[in-house]
């Protein structure tokens, strides 16, 4: 059987790229897109000229403005982001109907059979740079693999507006020397830990026994295992159901007493409740978030034996969570309810049902 050929493409800084598109006076401007500096927003993208002075996405726009002073913060228009998504989902969808969006500026394709006919992907993976550019005026970095973690991988390697393509042969060659921070799923600290361990590189995770990782990692322990060795056996699935839905808020003022918390996640809890409906999906976990004042973060979460997507089963489920956190003990800055394991079926079914059951 053939290799597949996945493209991932990712779209350059695409908060912040629109409002430079959209506003003249910000070309070639540091800009950061987010909450206000003075209200304790987040950082939501921020351009590349902001990059430069360390500015980057989940970072509190205080200490955004701090590293950039001069920087332009603009609020986030997600009306105008959802719209210029669409304009580069059809653009995908001129060479194949195999898209797993991940984001509004983000999606795997799947050309290994494609509409135009196109023997390479490469080619593809040009044309579709060149009419998302003609579509929208910007730009978007592409990158060419046999699995979905090859083209993730090479898509960030040479941004902005950037194209790497690596063919299978080529594989072992990229990983070798690939810091272990590259491998989608590894965040700091677990980079951190593995540089503790010795391990630096893709190479150097691959030396590893896959029973060594997975008594240090747990689970995930198997996906380290693969990916060094570049291995993925996930398939673009273009009907793919939400992974969660959830909201957030970061306060102006520290919350401090649990009066005031409950009322905050009622409020995200109708907000969820909503967004769920909206999509027409339920969920059979609720996650709680929490970022106290000193910036630390905890989750806290809890799985139903069936599936829902109203605001009282939400609230109802945070009673005991809360209770396993120090809220109302300690201030904290940022609230989260997130709803997970999501599927496409009414509220009420039990949890224990079989993936496909008709009803």
């Amino acid at each position: 059987m053939p290799p597949r050929k996945i493209i991932h493409i990712d779209m350059d800084a695409f908060y912040a790229s629109v409002e430079q598109r959209d506003f003249p006076e910000y070309r070639d401007q540091p800009v950061i897109v987010g909450g206000s500096p003075e209200k304790r927003g987040v950082v939501a993208t921020a351009s590349y000229e902001a990059r430069k002075y360390g500015v980057h996405s989940a970072m509190p726009t205080s200490t955004a403005k701090r590293l950039c002073p001069h920087g332009i913060f603009v609020p986030p228009r997600f009306e105008v982001y959802e719209d210029v998504s669409a304009q580069i989902m059809a653009v995908c969808r001129e060479y194949t109907d195999l898209i797993e969006p991940v984001s509004l500026d983000e999606a795997y394709l799947d050309v290994t059979v494609n509409k135009p006919g196109i023997r390479f992907a490469s080619t593809i993976a040009r044309a579709i740079k060149r009419d998302i550019r003609a579509a929208t005026g910007l730009t978007a970095s592409a990158g060419v693999g046999p699995n979905m973690l090859i083209a993730k991988i090479a898509s960030d390697m040479h941004k902005p507006d950037g194209l790497t393509v690596v063919p299978p042969e080529q594989v072992a060659d990229l990983l070798r020397d690939l810091p272990v921070g590259k491998i989608p799923g590894i965040g700091h600290v677990t980079e951190r830990r593995m540089a503790a361990m010795g391990i630096k590189t893709a190479g150097d995770l691959a030396q590893r026994p896959l029973d060594e990782l997975v008594s240090t990692f747990g689970k995930v322990g198997l996906w380290y295992y693969s990916a060094a060795r570049g291995q993925d056996d996930r398939q673009v699935e273009p009907d793919q159901v939400r992974k969660s839905i959830g909201a957030e808020t970061t306060y102006p003022k520290d919350l401090n007493n649990l009066r005031d918390i409950t009322d905050a996640l009622e409020e995200l809890a109708n907000t969820v409740a909503e967004r769920l409906e909206a999509e027409n999906v339920s969920g059979r976990t609720v996650v709680l978030k929490i970022t106290y004042a000193n910036f630390e973060k905890i989750t806290r979460r809890k799985s139903l034996d069936f599936y829902f997507r109203d605001a009282a089963t939400i609230l109802g489920a945070m009673d005991g969570l809360l209770a396993q956190t120090e809220a109302g003990r300690r201030p904290l800055r940022l609230l989260g309810i997130t709803v997970a394991n999501l599927d496409n079926i009414p509220p009420g079914y039990p949890a224990t049902r079989q993936l496909n059951f008709p009803f």
